[in-house]
């Protein structure tokens, strides 16, 4: 149970369900040309979560300080697990996620895609070893890594097989995946910030330099809660640009998506507590998760 908690398991699991949706619940459904089959797919998958996996193991490995200020209860490595064990599993779930990554690109005649899967893996060691101290860039990084587990399905299921004959309506179904990247970037940038604003006083102790610690709480807390109202604008523009003929989209973004972020921004708005920042953490899951779960909608109703 020790190895489940320390690669986050459930995260995994919610990063293979996304790609899956927009494997099997956008691109099946619309009938579009792809490259992958259901072999070359899963080893997609498995190398993304590898490499994601990776990336939480050599996080704790880093934060071991941090984390036992912070959350003393969920210290692994050094206490469950040695930290040659968990340096060892790293290097195994890089190993493995890399030279999938060679294979398939070779696979698919993309030897240049697997550069991919190595920005990644150096990404998420920089991240946790430099940047994540960095004020505003470990977020920045972070969140981007966290649209491309998104874009990654289209590099490499239509950007192979686009031609001349399928390029408007491979572009067009390219395009809604990105749209949701966005909004994926925008969540968990958001959430990186409410995080730090929940671990302010483990990343002081840790040397870090994240917005909280240079800014303070309080003027943190009004950019999360600006950041918040403009995803909020942000939506509901694309909704009346992309969504405006489709009733049902409209409808499920308005409940599932707007609804929710508005909740976020007035609980944002005079949260003070640790555990108010919790709460909102936990609140910007459910709304990443709400969103990506309109991705099948748009092949289901053939947008």
């Amino acid at each position: 149970m020790s190895y489940l908690k320390l690669i986050r398991y459930q995260n995994l699991l919610f990063i293979a369900l996304v790609q899956v949706l927009i494997k099997y619940g956008l691109f099946n459904p619309l009938n579009i040309e792809t490259n992958l089959n259901s072999l070359h797919f899963t080893l997609l998958v498995i190398a993304t979560i590898s490499l994601a996996a990776a990336g939480y193991i050599i996080n704790d490995i880093y934060d071991v300080t941090i984390d036992s200020i912070n959350q003393p209860t969920r210290v692994i490595v050094g206490k469950k697990l040695t930290e040659t064990t968990a340096n060892r599993l790293f290097i195994i779930l890089n190993v493995l996620g890399v030279g999938i990554g060679f294979y398939l690109a070779n696979s698919i005649e993309k030897p240049v895609f697997a550069a991919i899967f190595i920005v990644i893996s150096a990404s998420l060691y920089i991240y946790a070893s430099y940047l994540k101290g960095v004020l505003l860039l470990g977020n920045l990084v972070i969140s981007a890594l966290v649209a491309m587990s998104l874009l990654i399905v289209p590099i490499f299921d239509l950007l192979p097989v686009i031609n001349t004959y399928n390029q408007e309506a491979l572009s067009a179904v390219f395009k809604i995946v990105l749209h949701f990247s966005c909004f994926a970037f925008g969540i968990n940038f958001i959430r990186e910030i409410i995080k730090d604003l929940q671990d302010i006083n483990g990343d002081k102790n840790g040397g870090l330099n994240t917005l909280p610690i240079v800014l303070g709480r309080k003027r943190t807390t009004n950019i999360a809660f600006l950041l918040g109202v403009l995803l909020v604008f942000s939506v509901v523009y694309y909704m009346y640009v992309f969504l405006y003929t489709n009733q049902i989209l409209l409808l499920y973004f308005l409940f599932a998506i707007v609804g929710p972020l508005l909740y976020f921004s007035l609980k944002c708005y005079d949260a003070e507590t640790k555990k108010e920042y919790g709460l909102l953490s936990k609140l910007l899951k459910i709304i990443m998760f709400l969103g990506i779960c309109a991705i099948p909608l748009f092949g289901l109703l053939n947008f």
